[in-house]
């Protein structure tokens, strides 16, 4: 338990760093990327993305949750059950509410874009979700871990591609989300206690 802490502090102080780093200055790794991969962002791999983004992003989160306290209410005959639906309910709103610290950094998009980049609330969304998602599996389906983790990274991957795709988030901006959301989530994970997972019992 405390290495899983002392893991989310780390991780969370790197984020810290990097998102102050590259709010004064931006790497040239990000405008290569942008120059390379957002330069279509009007065009058909744009509206790709675009669509892409409809899906893995805010909505994703807020769906989620909701399925997590139907199968709570469904599941209140089972206590334990219950409370570690609603448990990873909390869990999954601590590492979206990782977005609201774009404040923090006031940085630009790539282009003319409403809202702050760093880090980015789409890639905050998805990852959200993957980590209550690979967290609830680790309870309750162990053997299917290997596979919820494999997808929640997939996922993670898509959301930060159509987001740079679209140019609306420098490479950095994915990475510190993802980051941010890993650390958050030890943390909360830790704290509330769901991690170490268990065996849910009886």
């Amino acid at each position: 338990m405390r290495r899983l802490a002392a893991i989310g502090v780390l991780l969370l102080g790197v984020f810290f760093v990097l998102g102050k780093v590259v709010s004064d200055v931006t790497p040239g790794l990000d405008v290569a990327v942008a120059d390379t991969l957002g330069a279509d962002w009007q065009g058909g791999v744009g509206r790709v993305a675009y669509a892409g983004s409809l899906v893995l992003g805010p909505v994703l989160p807020a769906v989620a949750a909701l399925g997590l306290v139907v199968a709570a209410v469904v599941n209140r005959g089972r206590p334990r059950l219950m409370g570690l639906l609603l448990r990873c309910v909390l869990l999954l709103a601590v590492c979206r509410a990782v977005s609201l610290v774009k404040p923090l950094f006031d940085r630009a998009r790539p282009r003319d874009y409403p809202d702050l980049s760093f880090p980015s609330g789409h890639v905050v969304s998805v990852a959200s979700v993957g980590f209550t998602a690979v967290v609830l599996c680790a309870w309750l389906a162990r053997h299917r871990l290997r596979l919820v983790v494999a997808i929640s990274s997939v996922a993670v991957a898509l959301a930060a591609l159509c987001r740079i795709l679209l140019d609306v988030h420098w490479l950095t901006d994915v990475v510190g989300a993802t980051l941010g959301v890993t650390a958050v989530g030890l943390l909360a994970g830790v704290a509330l206690r769901l991690l170490p997972a268990r065996t849910l019992g009886p």
